[in-house]
């Protein structure tokens, strides 16, 4: 037996947006029926629906930021239950055998972890997103969204705050560090707040000046235009861990001459172009030159819990269903500040 729910697809690569209906699973033993309340328009999205990253899955319903209350539970599930505020992110399922999934890093399964669009479950059914008003997730790639954060500002944290905070994490950001985010948009504004609230010193490095009273409202002490040459002299040395959030071919050698001796340059973004360097700038600073992606359900409840702690969520601008074609005209005109989260209860209304 199947559900039917509303939902908004893009029927083929580039396509429009459009009102529809899935068809989610019945009940596992494992299962977790969700109804979505709010769903968060990931950069991500626009890539998969343009089909800019191989070959997508059609029709196709986006979303990995999704927010909701629990609706129903399979025989065998006793985390959650009705009326439990839940959040899934980027992924639906894995081997749970491999070494990393028993490492709690679903994320790099050997088998190859189910995404939560445009994937394929291990049962063969194509996987639909969160911009529908009702999911059907195993229990184990559910999380818990505290009382404190509202459903709406904990969307994106299911993507955009996991990104970043699983780098930052990791890399040791707090007190005594600093921090540089490159790119003040989705990532970037997620990026600034958690590394403040960990007690690091931030700086947001952005081409222009135009965000700067939002990075310094949003916790950063010092903002800067990387179109200024003199920037990169001014900032020689400075930091411990440079965030690069941007999606956007860089001068790396440039960003990684801002890195104190052992620093680290971590990317999240993902240029459409390979990025070149010279391994001296690695080199005669003992630096190191990395990438992040998302991070595990253990993890990712981690930094949930710690977002409701310290009163962080994500900047948002809330929109009905029957907008979403012109928000993703917007985000690929860099305007928005910094996440439309779409109001699930208008799909279908």
């Amino acid at each position: 037996m199947t559900t039917t729910t509303s939902a908004i697809a893009a029927a083929r690569p580039g396509g429009p947006l459009a009102p529809t209906t899935v068809e989610r699973r019945d009940l596992r033993p494992d299962d977790v029926l969700i109804d979505i309340a709010y769903a968060g328009i990931c950069h991500s999205d626009l890539h998969q629906v343009h089909q800019d990253w191989g070959t997508a899955i059609f029709p196709m319903v986006p979303g990995h930021e999704i927010a909701g209350v629990v609706a129903a539970v399979g025989s065998a599930v006793t985390k959650y239950q009705v009326g439990d505020r839940v959040g899934v992110g980027c992924m639906v399922d894995s081997c749970g055998e491999c070494e990393y999934c028993q490492a709690g890093t679903e994320q790099f399964c050997r088998k190859g972890n189910v995404q939560t669009y445009n994937g394929v479950g291990y049962d063969g059914e194509n996987t639909y997103g969160g911009y529908s008003q009702q999911i059907v997730v195993k229990d184990a790639f559910v999380c818990r969204i505290p009382e404190g954060i509202d459903l709406d500002v904990a969307a994106p944290l299911l993507c955009a705050g996991i990104t970043t905070y699983s780098p930052l994490r990791r890399w040791g950001a707090g007190p005594g560090k600093k921090v540089a985010v490159v790119g003040l948009g989705g990532l970037g504004h997620m990026a600034v707040k958690l590394a403040v609230a960990m007690g690091a010193e931030v700086t947001v490095l952005s081409q222009s000046l135009k965000k700067q009273e939002d990075g310094l409202r949003l916790g950063a002490k010092d903002y800067y235009a990387t179109s200024d040459e003199s920037t990169f002299q001014t900032l020689a040395g400075r930091f411990d861990i440079i965030l690069n959030t941007v999606s956007a071919k860089l001068p790396v050698d440039a960003y990684l001459s801002l890195l104190r001796v052992g620093g680290a340059m971590v990317n999240v973004g993902a240029p459409g172009e390979p990025l070149e360097y010279n391994v001296f700038s690695l080199l005669g600073g003992n630096r190191a030159l990395a990438g992040s992606m998302i991070g595990g359900i253990a993890e990712t409840q981690e930094m949930l819990d710690f977002c409701a702690e310290h009163g962080v969520g994500a900047e948002i601008e809330t929109i009905n269903a029957d907008q979403v074609n012109d928000a993703y005209a917007r985000v690929e005109g860099s305007d928005v500040r910094y996440r439309f989260v779409i109001d699930v209860s208008t799909i279908g209304a």
